[in-house]
């Protein structure tokens, strides 16, 4: 099994929010990945006293922790509980109800003897290569179904989709996200290779259009998850018209996990 993991900040000045982790059982069995791209809160309040990393990081430990222990579990039922577990260890000292309340996409992957399962909540991205070379891309693409304006700049704007029925969702303080997440399962031999992306990383492909979600598996396979990135960064220092960029940061948050099963 090859497993690789790379991550980059967008700025030196400003903490990683992205979180990400793989674990094998003992027994050589199966295995977990988790990942998280926290969202960036617009300045002001967000009625949290902790930053995003503070919430990732709880929340990515309790999902690495579910998903290998409890195999009794569906992953719906382990973001649930990982939703709530961390919505406790603050909820005495923050207002859990306010929109931007600390959040993040989410990406959960488990494979055992037999099977592979999977969990996306919002646009951090999945792929999966087939042993025929085929690539499938799992994808929550609520956010890219909302008209234009409807976030970041407009708080308003912003409040009245995010977490809201035909709006989009990410994992912030309330469990009952998690039935809102794309899931599914597959038997473990028509996967060869699972990647996932946060924004950030995926950006070779979504901002750019670089090459298809095949291209972008075939960079990962022959460069490695930080050649990924780098490319990336390339991209995006060489964009200087921001033909490409537009509005969005130069650089973002960028990680990517790859394995090879």
């Amino acid at each position: 099994m090859r497993i690789e993991l790379a991550t980059a900040p967008g700025s030196p000045e400003r903490p990683n929010e992205d979180w990400a982790a793989t674990a094998l059982p003992a027994s050589g069995a199966g295995g977990t990945l988790v990942l998280l791209d926290g969202v960036t809160p617009p300045q002001g309040d967000d009625g949290c006293v902790h930053s995003v990393p503070w919430f990732t990081a709880r929340l990515g430990g309790s999902l690495v922790e579910l998903s290998g222990s409890r195999r009794d579990l569906t992953l719906t039922e382990i973001l649930a509980e990982s939703i709530r577990r961390t919505a406790d260890t603050h909820r005495s000292l923050c207002d859990l109800s306010h929109v931007r309340t600390p959040q993040a996409t989410v990406v959960v992957v488990r494979w055992g003897v037999e099977e592979i399962e999977h969990l996306v909540l919002s646009d951090s991205v999945l792929l999966f290569e087939s042993p025929d070379g085929s690539v499938r891309a799992l994808l929550d693409d609520r956010l890219d179904r909302l008209p234009p304006g409807s976030l970041a700049t407009d708080e308003i704007a912003d409040a009245q989709v995010r977490n809201k029925e035909g709006g989009f969702f990410t994992a912030a303080a309330d469990p009952g996200v998690a039935v809102r997440a794309v899931t599914g399962r597959l038997p473990l031999v028509e996967v060869r290779a699972v990647a996932a992306l946060t924004d950030g990383a995926s950006r070779w492909t979504e901002m750019f259009h670089e090459g298809d979600w095949a291209a972008c598996l075939a960079v990962l396979h022959k460069e490695g998850t930080q050649g990924l990135i780098d490319r990336v960064r390339s991209l995006e220092d060489a964009d200087t018209e921001r033909a490409c960029l537009r509005r969005s940061k130069t650089h973002d948050d960028a990680t990517a996990v790859y394995v090879v099963l």
